[in-house]
């Protein structure tokens, strides 16, 4: 993992941050996603809990809570595997080949199975930070961003501090 940053949370080793970039050949590539990575006692016999901390839009992670819907995570973990393979081989796979028929995120989904060329642009929006929840909109033309903070819908995403738009570090 010498490859990763990692951040330790708290004192313990069990839990933690790893920065996951995009694979190469994917819609995902140049994002960096920040994964929070929690180690039951019983690893790694039990499987690790992962989940995407900043917003990533895929049919099988969950839009509100950044779980992944990964079989070999989720139900056939085998203590042969370690948090190399995780992020070496598991999560660039999901992202390559995303699997809309057991979703997660619905739209994400629909979208994919619909439009492909409609759902890569969208990935590549999120990944950038360049699409606002127009669900909050209540009408008066103020929206919300990701992590809270409003906007006008007229207002130039640009104009807004990297933090606001990226990792609350100021990198995006």
């Amino acid at each position: 993992m010498s490859d990763y940053k990692v951040e330790m949370i708290n004192d313990g080793m069990q839990e933690f941050y790893v920065d996951f970039h995009g694979p190469r050949d994917s819609p995902y590539l140049g994002g960096v996603w920040r994964i929070r990575v929690e180690l039951p006692d019983a690893y790694p016999y039990k499987s690790p809990s992962i989940g995407f901390v900043n917003k990533i839009y895929h049919p099988n992670v969950d839009e509100m809570s950044g779980s992944v819907c990964l079989d070999v995570i989720n139900q056939t973990w085998s203590p042969m595997f370690d948090l190399v393979n995780v992020f070496e081989v598991f999560l660039p796979q999901l992202l390559l080949y995303p699997n809309p028929s057991d979703p997660l995120n619905g739209e994400a989904a629909a979208l994919m199975m619909r439009d492909r060329a409609a759902y890569e642009q969208r990935v590549k929006d999120v990944r950038n930070g360049v699409v606002m929840d127009l669900r909050r909109d209540g009408g008066n033309g103020v929206v919300e961003l990701f992590n809270g903070v409003e906007a006008s819908l007229c207002t130039p995403l640009s104009s807004y501090p990297l933090a606001v738009l990226g990792n609350s570090d100021g990198s995006s």
